[in-house]
Order: C-alpha cells, then sequence, then structure tokens
C-alpha cells in the first residue's frame, strides 16, 4: 500500500455507517485521504460509526438512500471525488428472504444508481464495487471459487450481489471504459473484528450470549466458511483503487480477498476456538435449518496474491485475538477510535514485514 498515494485523496464511501464501512474510514483517513461518506444512519443502536467516532473523521455525512437515485447523484456531485468505495447494500442472508424486494432494490438498483450518477462526475477516476462471495453459483465444491466461475445464488441475497456483479460488467463496458473511469467488483469472506453488532451474523451473536451468560445457538455448526478479520479484505480494496488509478485495464476486473485455504474452517471450529479465549462463553446447535444457506464455501485469491501483490497478514487465530481484545477494550470503556486506529496500524506494519 502507498500511503503517498491516499494523501489528499478525495474518496466518496457508501455505507461508511456500517461495520465494514467504518473500519475503512477509520483506515482512509489515517492515510491522509479526505472521506466523505453517503448511507442510512447506522444498522444498529450500538454500532462502531458512532463508538469509533466516525462522523469526526469526515469531510461530509450524507444521511440517504442508495435506492434515491437523485440523492445518489447530488452526493457524488458535492463530494466531487476521485476514487468511490460502494459498500452500501443490504449485506444478510436470512434478512432477505423476509425482504427480498427490499433486497433486490437496494443491492441491484442502487448500484445502478451509484454507476449512474458516477458518469456525470468528471474527476471519478476509480470505483471499487464490494461484493461478497456468495455471487458465485454455489456447487459446494471443496476447492475455491475463483473469479471466472459462474455467478448465481439461491437466496434473495446471493442472487442480488449476482445481479450487481453484471450491472458492474455493464455499465464498466457499455460507459465507464470509455470514460476513463475503471471499475472493478472485490469478493471478500466471512469478515469478523471488532465493532460488528449486526443481528443474525455468528461472531456478534456470539458475544452478546457471551456477556448474556448464556449459550449461543447456531444453526449449521459443520458449514465451512473463509473467515477473516475485516483489516484483511479492506486491505485490498485499497489497494486495488491504487492500481485501478493507475488506468491498467487489467485491474479493472472481479477479485477475490480471502484467507489462506486452512482458514476456511466450520463454523464449529470458530466457535470452539472463540469460547477458549472468552470467559464463561457456550455455544449448542440447533434443529433450525428452514432456510437455505450453502454449507461449504472457500475463494480462491490467487489471482490478487500474483498480480496486486496483496496477501492476507492476519490468521484466523490472530484475527480472532484482535477481535476479543477489542470486545474486551470496548467493554472496559476504552477510546475506540484509538483502538482501531492501534489494530490498523498493526496490521499495516504486519503487511509492511510480511
Amino acid at each position: 500500500m502507498n500511503r503517498a498515494f491516499w494523501q489528499g485523496k478525495r474518496v466518496l464511501v457508501t455505507g461508511h455507517t456500517g461495520f465494514k464501512g467504518s473500519w475503512l474510514v477509520l483506515w482512509l483517513r489515517s492515510l491522509g485521504a479526505e472521506v466523505h461518506g453517503y448511507a442510512l444512519a447506522p444498522p444498529t443502536p450500538t454500532n462502531l460509526f458512532s463508538v469509533a467516532r466516525v462522523t469526526d473523521l469526515l469531510q461530509s455525512h450524507v444521511v440517504a438512500d442508495v435506492r434515491d437515485g437523485e440523492a445518489v447523484l447530488q452526493a457524488l456531485r458535492a463530494a466531487d471525488p476521485e476514487i468511490v468505495f460502494h459498500l452500501a447494500a443490504q449485506p444478510l442472508v436470512r434478512q432477505s428472504y423476509h425482504a427480498p424486494v427490499e433486497t433486490y432494490a437496494t443491492n441491484v438498483m442502487g448500484t445502478v444508481n451509484l454507476l449512474e450518477a458516477v458518469r456525470s462526475c468528471k474527476d471519478v477516476r476509480a470505483i471499487v464495487n464490494v461484493t461478497t462471495d456468495k455471487c458465485y453459483d454455489n456447487r459446494e465444491w471443496v476447492w475455491g471459487y475463483r473469479e471466472g466461475e459462474a455467478l448465481g445464488g439461491s437466496d434473495p441475497y446471493a442472487s442480488s450481489k449476482a445481479c450487481a456483479e453484471l450491472v458492474t460488467a455493464a455499465y464498466r463496458a457499455s460507459f465507464l471504459t470509455q470514460a476513463g473511469i475503471a471499475v472493478a467488483t472485490a469478493r471478500a469472506g466471512n469478515v469478523i473484528g471488532g465493532g460488528d453488532w449486526a443481528d443474525d451474523r455468528l461472531v456478534p451473536d456470539f458475544f452478546r450470549a457471551a456477556h448474556a451468560r448464556r449459550p449461543l445457538e447456531v444453526r449449521y455448526a459443520g458449514a465451512t466458511r473463509p473467515w477473516q478479520h475485516v483489516l484483511e479484505p479492506l486491505s485490498g480494496y485499497l489497494l486495488l483503487a491504487e492500481r485501478l488509478a493507475e488506468e491498467d485495464p487489467q485491474f479493472a476486473a472481479a477479485w477475490n480477498f480471502g484467507p489462506a485455504d486452512e482458514d476456511a474452517v466450520p463454523v464449529r471450529q470458530l466457535l470452539d476456538r472463540l469460547v477458549s479465549k472468552v470467559e464463561g462463553a457456550q455455544w449448542r446447535e440447533t434443529d433450525e435449518s428452514a432456510l437455505h444457506e450453502a454449507g461449504y464455501l472457500k475463494l480462491d485469491s490467487s489471482k490478487a496474491k500474483s498480480v496486486l501483490g496483496w496477501q492476507p497478514r492476519w490468521g484466523l487465530e490472530e484475527a480472532l485475538d484482535k477481535t476479543v481484545a477489542w470486545d474486551r477494550a470496548w467493554r472496559g470503556s476504552n477510546d475506540m477510535q484509538k483502538v482501531c486506529l492501534s489494530q490498523i496500524e498493526t496490521h499495516e506494519g504486519a503487511a509492511a514485514h510480511g
């Protein structure tokens, strides 16, 4: 990562009030970028955006919906960014079953609105559209999916993100390349880390149960996922944006940012490791399995490693340690903006010496 590249860069982050978006803003500001945000209000009453005082770091903070195309356009024109990170989304699989129309409207038409707005913003040079590892047509293979594999999705969330991939590819081919705007999509695994309070997400649910002194009830304990600390894919997004800004067409494509193969482990193994680190924590498997979720999912990040020079820096054990340490710091009433920035600095140091 080139710190000098980010000094004074005008950057727009959609979804900046979410878990991943808040960490990204913190990192961008630590690099010296001028950051603008566009998102709904934070998704949960307790949230990283508020706890880490992210709003204090923003040049502008627009609370609006990506489904509102005119609002998206006005925000982009006002921010006049050089680089855009698109993270605004309905991000939960089970929520997509309960609200499929909202999921498609946000994840598909929200992407259309953003890319359409970018076309009238003269200074945008690079866009990173964050989708998901679940955009692949999951055939329960034991090997990792590569960027050229078929897209698909058995649930509205996964399907909507596959649609967002297709929308991005169509806009790149039809409008953005000839306008000198490089756009890429980024597919990451299941992220963990401090400051995630989302409902129906494994690690936040674990900490809620542990602090309430009750066992966590878990569906699909045998499901395998590519677990990684949130800073791992974010480092990939930042590196990808730098390369896109160089206007090399090979970078305007789809990219996987997954963990090492050994860190794609079953849910039960992840929980057993967490239980060993958090006093009094327990979990048990339930029989609830009415809604389909993939049983096995793993990413092949060979392209990012060989072409971008990206590498995951924290293995699963260190990712869990950092997550537990963050939770303890928060419960100890520490300055969580400083805690976040310290973890970012540590991660950058690992990259420098990796």
